[in-house]
C-alpha cells in the first residue's frame, strides 16, 4: 500500500474524515453510474486536474494566459511506440526477504495442518496437507482475485467516468515502465481517505478520494508505486506468506487466549478447579515453548523483522515511480499528506499503501495525542515521511 490490506494484509489503516486533509472539501456521496462528475477541489499546490476524458498529452494551447501553465513535471506528453520490458515481472531482495522471513510460520502451520489431517482424515492425511499447500495458487486464479477483492478488501470496479479518469493515466504510467498494462485490473474502494493498494497477482486500487481529490500527475505517481510493488513481487509474495501463516497465527491466538486466561485465574475470578486446569495447561505450553525455544524465538521476532522489510518494500516501490519519472508528483503527494498529519494532530490514513499489505502507518497511539512508543515504531510497515522524502531527494533535481 499505498498500504497493503492483509487477506492474513497485515490492518489496514483506520478511515481518516475528509477534513483532515488541509482545506479539503468534503467527499461527495457515492455517486449512481452515469451521473456526471462534478468539479472539484484541490490539495493546496496541486494543480487542476483535467476534465474526465482529456487524455494524457493531448496537445494544450500552453500560449493561452489565461490556462495557466502546469509544472514541467506535470506534463505527461504522449509517448511514440511503446517498448515493452523482456521482464514483466521479478523478484527482489525485499520479497525474497518476506519468504524467508515467513518460513518458521510455514513450518509452524505445516505441522498443525499435518496434525488435524491425521486427526480427520487417518485414511488419507497426506491429502489436507496437499490441498493447503496447493491452495495457495489460487492467489493468482483471476475469479479468486476478484472474489478477494470484492468482499475482503472492499473493492469495486470503476464507474466509466472514473475509468475515463484512470485508464490514460494508466497506460502512460505502465508505457514508461515498459510493463503490459492490460495484465492487471483497476478497482475503487468507496473510502474518503488518500490511499492505494497493490494486492494477490494483478489487483491495482485507489480510494475514491484519492481518484477525486489528486492531479492527474499525482495519481499517476500513486499507481506507478503500486505498479512497482507488483514488478517487484512484493503483492504475491506478501499474500502466500501471509496466507500459509494463518494456521500459525490461528494457534498463537489460542494460546494468547489462555495466557489472559491464566491472568484472569491470578485476579481470582473463575473458580478453584478450572484455575487449576488453565495452569496446567500454561505450564505444559511454558515447557514446550522452552524445548522448542528455537522455533519459538524466531516467531516472537519475526514480526518486528516483516515490518522492517515492509518499510524497505515502501522505499523499492517509491524509487520504481520516481525511476519512471514521477519522483515530483510522489513527493507532492507525501508532502501533501505530512501537512494533514501536522494540522489534524494524529496520523491520517498512509498514502502509497503497500502490497496487499497492511496499514501503512500505525495510527493507534498518534490519533490518541501521544507519540507512538519504540514497539509501534519498529512495528510500523512504512517509513515516515522525512526518511521516504529523503529517498526521493535524487530525484527532484532540476534537470
Amino acid at each position: 500500500m499505498i498500504t497493503p490490506p492483509d487477506p492474513g494484509r497485515s490492518g489496514r489503516a483506520s478511515r481518516a474524515d475528509t477534513s483532515a486533509y488541509p482545506d479539503a472539501v468534503a467527499s461527495p456521496p457515492p455517486r449512481c453510474r452515469g451521473e456526471a462528475v462534478p468539479p472539484l477541489s484541490q490539495y493546496p499546490g496541486s494543480v487542476a486536474q483535467p476534465d474526465a476524458g482529456h487524455l494524457i498529452g493531448e496537445s494544450e494551447n500552453w500560449s493561452d494566459p489565461g490556462a495557466g501553465r502546469r509544472p514541467p513535471h506535470e506534463e505527461l506528453r504522449r509517448r511514440g511506440r511503446v517498448h515493452l520490458a523482456k521482464r514483466q515481472r521479478g523478484i527482489d531482495a525485499t520479497a525474497w526477504g518476506q519468504l524467508l522471513l515467513y518460513l518458521p510460520s510455514f513450518l509452524v502451520s505445516l505441522v498443525i495442518v499435518a496434525v488435524l489431517s491425521h486427526a480427520l482424515l487417518p485414511a488419507v492425511d497426506w491429502l489436507g496437507g496437499l490441498l493447503w499447500l496447493v491452495s495457495g495458487a489460487m492467489a493468482f486464479h483471476r475469479p479468486t482475485e476478484r472474489v478477494l477483492a470484492r468482499h475482503l478488501l472492499n473493492l469495486r470496479h470503476p464507474t466509466p467516468q472514473e475509468l475515463a479518469r484512470l485508464a490514460p493515466l494508466w497506460r502512460e504510467v505502465t508505457a514508461r515502465t515498459g510493463i503490459e498494462g492490460r495484465a492487471y485490473e483497476l478497482w475503487i474502494e468507496d473510502s474518503n481517505r488518500l490511499n492505494a493498494l497493490a494486492a494477490a497477482g494483478h489487483i491495482v486500487g485507489v480510494t475514491r478520494f484519492a481518484l477525486e481529490r489528486l492531479s492527474g500527475g499525482q495519481l499517476a505517481a500513486v499507481l506507478a508505486h503500486e505498479l512497482g510493488h507488483h514488478v517487484r513481487g512484493h503483492a504475491w509474495s506478501s499474500l502466500l506468506g501471509q496466507w500459509y501463516a494463518v494456521p500459525a497465527r490461528l494457534a498463537w491466538s489460542a494460546v494468547r487466549g489462555l495466557i489472559r486466561l491464566v491472568a484472569v485465574i491470578v485476579r481470582g475470578r473463575i473458580g478453584f478447579w478450572a484455575a487449576v486446569l488453565l495452569l496446567t495447561v500454561g505450564s505444559i505450553l511454558l515447557v514446550v515453548a522452552l524445548s522448542y525455544w528455537f522455533v519459538a524465538l524466531p516467531l516472537a521476532v519475526t514480526p518486528y523483522l516483516l515490518a522492517a522489510v515492509a518499510r524497505r518494500v515502501e522505499l523499492r516501490a517509491d524509487h520504481h515511480a520516481a525511476a519512471a519519472g514521477f519522483g515530483p508528483m510522489l513527493a507532492e503527494v507525501l508532502h501533501m499528506m505530512q501537512a494533514a498529519e501536522r494540522e489534524s494532530g494524529r496520523v491520517t490514513a498512509s498514502a502509497l499503501s503497500g502490497c496487499g499489505s497492511a496499514a501503512a502507518m500505525n495510527t493507534g497511539a498518534t490519533a490518541r495525542g501521544r507519540r507512538p512508543s519504540v514497539s509501534e515504531k519498529l512495528l510500523s510497515s512504512h517509513p515516515d515521511y522525512y526518511t521516504r522524502l529523503h529517498h526521493l531527494a535524487p530525484y527532484l533535481e532540476e534537470r
